[in-house]
């Protein structure tokens, strides 16, 4: 079936401007145009129209879109089974959520008895989860399933007081490293030492056990994977580099 602009876009609750703006930044292209210059959409054109606003819909820009669904091995069954598995994590989220605010009202009314674990449960589930998918394939190879898991438990186990430092410990060395970057602080400094202190009580509150060895390797990754490095520079370029050098300085000279 062929579908006009106009057709296409009530049908896909979306503006004909729209259309013809992916059609100009050659994201979705017509079927073919008429002589009299009325766009066409077929069967393909409408099943890429769909994968658009599935993309659109989890947060991808329109540039990202366009890499994703004009690779050469891109496949429509993978694609939309991918959307499944998000979707189906957002609603596990999403339940979760629910059940959260349905037992602290039931809490509230004297109806339940809450957990102080139980209220931060589902916000630190969603944080570990992020973390599996922005950095677990690498962590997990370079430090082993078993590390990874048991972090994520420390971390799920968390109190309230615990979280709160946790957060706070993050903001304390991502400032204290960007002020560093701009005031030219040196790694082997005392203001270095400090955040390196701050960085080791950071890592211990999810790492089973502390190591030296660890810490350095993890600085290493810092410098090595432009995602770890673009956590670490989001305020002020040349964090990641600096907190790798202090790691590396501070932890050789605790072993000499």
């Amino acid at each position: 079936m062929e579908y006009g602009i106009r057709d296409l876009a009530k049908l896909a609750g979306v503006s004909a401007r729209t259309l013809r703006y992916y059609e100009e930044i050659g994201l979705l292209k017509p079927l073919y145009t008429s002589q009299a210059g009325y766009r066409f959409y077929g069967e393909d054109e409408v099943a890429l129209l769909q994968q658009i606003l599935f993309y659109r819909e989890r947060g991808f820009d329109l540039k990202s879109i366009g890499q994703i669904l004009y690779e050469r091995d891109f496949n429509l069954m993978e694609a939309l089974k991918e959307h499944l598995r998000e979707l189906e994590a957002q609603r596990i989220h999403v339940d979760a959520l629910i059940r959260t605010v349905k037992q602290t009202i039931l809490s509230m009314k004297g109806e339940y008895e809450m957990e102080d674990q139980e209220k931060f449960r589902v916000f630190l589930e969603q944080q570990i989860k992020e973390n599996e998918t922005k950095y677990g394939a690498e962590i997990r190879e370079k430090y082993g399933d078993a590390q990874v898991d048991a972090s994520n438990r420390r971390m799920l186990k968390m109190s309230q007081e615990e979280w709160d430092r946790f957060q706070k410990l993050e903001t304390e060395i991502r400032e204290g490293l960007a002020n560093a970057v701009r005031t030219g602080v040196l790694p082997d400094s005392q203001e270095g030492c400090r955040i390196v202190e701050l960085h080791r009580e950071w890592l211990s509150m999810t790492w089973k056990q502390y190591t030296k060895e660890v810490h350095r390797a993890l600085a290493t990754m810092y410098v090595c994977d432009e995602r770890f490095t673009q956590y670490y520079d989001q305020e002020e370029p040349g964090c990641a580099a600096l907190l790798e050098q202090m790691i590396q300085y501070w932890t050789e000279k605790e072993e000499g």
